[in-house]
């Protein structure tokens, strides 16, 4: 077993100001040795809609201020920060990443939740001087913004607590009323999330079902969010597949769509290569590789490609692997079965393809249950498998290229676009990337995973719509009102 798993925790859901039980519960499981963790319950699509009507009744009764809303999100950060030893257990249970990046994610989302306060705060309009366009008085005319209604917040697995804050938060901030939904494998993170929220909102006398939290199955609260009239936005992270699922049923629900990526790092001739190694490699075996935007491929000047798959190799058989709740582990379990099938799957076929595995490749067995060894791969190639797919997972597939427009056009080679990477030392190589490779966020001198959680953060194309990234979600959460004051008439 591993070393200091969470005690059992057998959570209820919140919906309308109550914690609730389902008819059926599901297991959460600890991915590192199979050990079972807790349970939530199954929901059924009826308490799926008393949550959304309860959100619904709530925002119509909500009457908080902006800095109630700030205060309410304050508190909520402070009694999450007071849990953050607790919370970042939980989160290494029933998600199998190692202790440190655990505690990590359990402060940036404290950091979030803090964000998200100040936020309440700033939700400015701005004058409109009517007499810009000709023949036009000069009246007083400003725009205010104003929430929504019912935030539908579905989350996935790899980030369980910090994902559900950047869509609860915001949405929180803007004045609306939310309905969470975190995935099924890890939902228990979530949970004590909104435990400090529902203490939070107690203290500044929120009205019942201003935060509810569902759990069970996707597709069932998915599908009431979806048909509920009441739901006027959905956030969801997760799969492409579900996004597009999503958007072809929305209607005219407001969507915001966090999908996958395919996320290029290029590594060009005029930067350390040390330096840079460790970073690729950080950045493709952070959380056992299942992050939207880490290192999905590394696109080298085939000057230097030696060199740095050698530094890549050194600084990939540094990393400790292992139990999860080890301090000295760096890269853990994946998540689930399916997870860890669909890498090995993708990596096999890669490899039958002509791939050169330089070190790694090993995977349970000794290793542990649905551990992958982290895994630097050479002579790919654009077409295969591991280049062309999102792999989610420790593989590190070094793909030559010959000068920067091909480096370009690969990283353009995918039907994502979500963030990408960039080394150089060269002002105009560096611009041209930012203005050529199709991807919400290009980096430059750091890899395609760098994320700050204000920063506005969503892809291109498959990659989904819209941005997370507090004050930029405002924006989806919140419509904007021209209000105008003109002439009057006297009587």
């Amino acid at each position: 077993m591993s070393l200091d798993v969470a005690s059992r925790l057998d959570k209820q859901m919140r919906i309308d100001g109550e914690w609730v039980d389902g008819d059926d519960r599901t297991d959460v499981v600890h991915p590192y040795d199979g050990s079972t963790v807790g349970s939530v319950p199954l929901a059924n699509a009826e308490q799926v809609v008393e949550a959304v009507e309860a959100a619904d009744r709530a925002y119509v009764e909500s009457d908080l201020s902006a800095y109630e809303r700030y205060e309410l999100l304050s508190a909520a950060a402070d009694a999450l920060e007071d849990r953050a030893d607790e919370v970042a257990r939980v989160v290494t249970s029933e998600q199998g990443k190692p202790i440190g990046e655990a505690r990590t994610e359990v402060d940036r989302a404290v950091q979030t939740l803090q964000l998200s306060g100040e936020e309440a705060k700033r939700m400015f309009g701005e004058y409109v001087p009517m007499d810009a366009q000709k023949g036009f008085a000069k009246d007083h005319c400003f725009t205010q913004r104003e929430p929504l209604g019912v935030v539908g917040a579905i989350t996935p697995f790899n980030f369980p607590l910090n994902l559900m804050v950047h869509k609860v938060g915001p949405a929180l901030a803007a004045g609306n009323a939310v309905v969470g939904k975190p995935a099924t494998n890890t939902p228990l993170s979530a949970i004590l999330l909104f435990e400090c929220l529902v203490d939070a909102a107690a203290e500044v006398d929120a009205p019942d079902g201003l935060v509810n939290v569902v759990t069970g199955s996707g597709s069932t609260a998915g599908d009431v969010l979806l048909d509920h009239e009441a739901v006027e936005v959905i956030s969801f992270t997760g799969s492409t597949d579900v996004g597009k699922y999503l958007a072809n049923n929305s209607g005219m629900t407001e969507l915001t769509l966090e999908l996958g990526g395919n996320d290029p790092t290029i590594v060009w001739d005029d930067t350390d290569v040390e330096e840079v190694a460790e970073r690729v490699v950080g950045g493709a075996c952070s959380n056992a590789g299942q992050v939207c935007n880490s290192v999905e491929r590394v696109l080298v000047h085939e000057t230097i490609e030696d060199e740095l798959v050698d530094a890549m190799v050194d600084a990939a058989e540094s990393l400790t692997v292992g139990d999860p709740f080890d301090e000295a582990t760096d890269v853990a379990a994946m998540v689930d079965d399916d997870q860890f099938e669909t890498v090995v799957d993708l990596f096999e076929a890669t490899v039958d393809r002509g791939a050169t595995v330089e070190c790694g490749g090993s995977y349970g067995g000794d290793l542990g249950e649905r551990v992958f060894e982290p895994t630097v791969l050479s002579d790919v190639t654009p077409d295969m498998p591991a280049a062309r797919e999102e792999t989610f997972g420790p593989l590190v597939p070094v793909i030559s290229v010959s000068d920067f427009d091909e480096a370009i056009e690969e990283a353009n080679n995918t039907n994502y676009g979500l963030e990408a990477g960039l080394f150089t030392q060269d002002m105009d190589r560096a611009k041209r990337a930012a203005d050529e490779i199709d991807a919400g966020g290009v980096n430059v001198n750091t890899v395609s995973g760098f994320r700050a959680d204000h920063m506005p953060y969503g892809g291109f194309k498959d990659s989904g719509v819209g941005k997370e990234g507090i004050k930029y979600a405002l924006d989806h959460f919140s419509r904007e009102k021209l209000v105008g004051f003109h002439q009057g008439f006297n009587a």
